[in-house]
């Protein structure tokens, strides 16, 4: 099959992370479409930083570095972006492998010279060996998974997500790269939305530009066991909130809430009425669904107007620095 060539960036920042590091670079050097090159871009952790460059020192096709700019994803993807040599560059997570076909499809997408960024599906992998009966599929994006309400198949999207989505580099010429105010910053509080500001933004500069998701492009994602507890759910979601502030104040609200308006009237009272359906047929976690889809949608909501008076408080000056003083909601 031919195609583009394609860089994989994935960013590490935490040794704890080790084996799943070394998984997630073996599942992308088995890729059935394979990649030109792997970039492993490390978050300002020298000791991660000798440790991988001696691991990988002999092979030619994975090159490893350093985060070039402030402590975060954003930046370590922006560094990968800088030092990539592909017509696409992918994202795989530190902490997920990718199915052998993942690029395959990926790859595919591009032969229409409009699309600038794919996504594909991403399925947990939970520490415990099975999903808590209590968490809702609908909300599954809180562990960085691919969530009930997504559309299936190969469609047009309004963003990819982060973890498992791949872009043209015409894309970041238009558009820049990722905003390094929104996204993770390591252990800290886990924001979020940086790519679905980048989206946005990439559809404004180009507005014929094509976003998919083909949920062909399969990969799987590590749940640790903190992140499967309603404390982790609660922090995720009100964080979620924060972030959503911060990307509607950098794009509008408008389109910053395009989607999500769509899964707050539709997909979750959907949910709330299965969770419930569920408890009165006995079935077990049931009524835990449908309050932690009560509880996610308030904790986010309470996230996003403290993010939002903060912002105009704010004014030019705000920034993430600025919210995160305010405890877990």
């Amino acid at each position: 099959m031919s195609g583009p060539d394609v860089s994989v960036v994935i960013c590490a920042y935490t040794e704890d992370r080790w084996e799943d590091i070394l998984a997630a670079v073996a599942s992308v050097r088995a890729q059935s479409y394979p990649a030109r090159e792997t970039l492993l871009v490390v978050d300002h952790n020298p000791a991660l930083l000798d440790r991988l460059v001696k691991e990988y020192k002999e092979v030619d096709e994975v090159r490893v570095f350093a985060n070039a700019g402030p402590r975060g994803l954003s930046a370590g993807r922006n560094t990968g972006i800088a030092a990539s040599r592909g017509e696409v560059i992918a994202f795989l997570d530190d902490d997920a492998v990718a199915e052998r076909d993942w690029l395959r499809h990926f790859a595919g997408a591009y032969a229409d010279p409009q699309v600038m960024a794919v996504g594909g599906r991403t399925v947990p992998i939970w520490a415990s060996g099975r999903r808590p009966a209590w968490f809702p599929e609908e909300f599954d994006w809180v562990v960085g998974c691919t969530y009930r309400g997504l559309p299936s198949g190969l469609v047009r999207v309004r963003n990819v997500l982060g973890g498992n989505a791949s872009f043209r580099r015409s894309a970041f010429d238009a558009a820049g790269g990722f905003a390094t105010g929104i996204g993770r910053d390591g252990d800290k509080r886990p924001l979020g939305c940086e790519e679905t500001e980048l989206c946005i933004r990439l559809s404004r500069a180009r507005p014929d530009a094509v976003l998919l998701i083909d949920d062909r492009a399969v990969i799987h994602h590590r749940v640790p066991e903190a992140r499967e507890h309603f404390g982790y759910f609660r922090t995720r979601a009100y964080a979620e909130g924060l972030s959503k502030a911060l990307v509607a104040r950098s794009v509008g609200a408008g389109k910053g809430l395009e989607s999500e308006r769509r899964y707050a009237t539709r997909v979750l009272p959907s949910g709330v009425v299965r969770g419930l359906r569920d408890a009165a047929l006995a079935r077990p976690g049931g009524a835990g669904r449908a309050g932690a889809i009560v509880a996610g949608v308030l904790t986010a909501a309470g996230g996003y107007v403290v993010g939002t008076v903060r912002a105009r408080r704010g004014g030019a000056s705000f920034s993430v620095a600025e919210i995160e003083g305010d405890g877990d909601g």
